[in-house]
């Protein structure tokens, strides 16, 4: 019997899945999590994809240092 699953969206961010999950990928093949909550990558720049490595936290931060943002604003 499958059980419900959450997954929650953040912003700017990953997808966070209650685990454990199985992930299947494009291609075909299949990464497996018995994580209690894992974060799925949304960013596709996770040197560890699909998980999420918070490498959109870096790209973020750099992206609003070029536009001249600040915290806040």
């Amino acid at each position: 019997m499958r059980t419900t699953r959450r997954v929650w969206a953040e912003e700017d961010g990953p997808l966070l899945v209650e685990g454990p999950v199985e992930f299947r990928l494009a291609d075909g093949t299949s990464v497996v999590s018995d994580r209690f909550v894992v974060a799925v990558c949304t960013c596709r720049r996770s040197a560890a994809y699909p998980w999420c490595d918070t490498t959109h936290r870096h790209l973020q931060r750099r992206q609003d240092a070029d536009s001249g943002r600040t915290e806040g604003s």
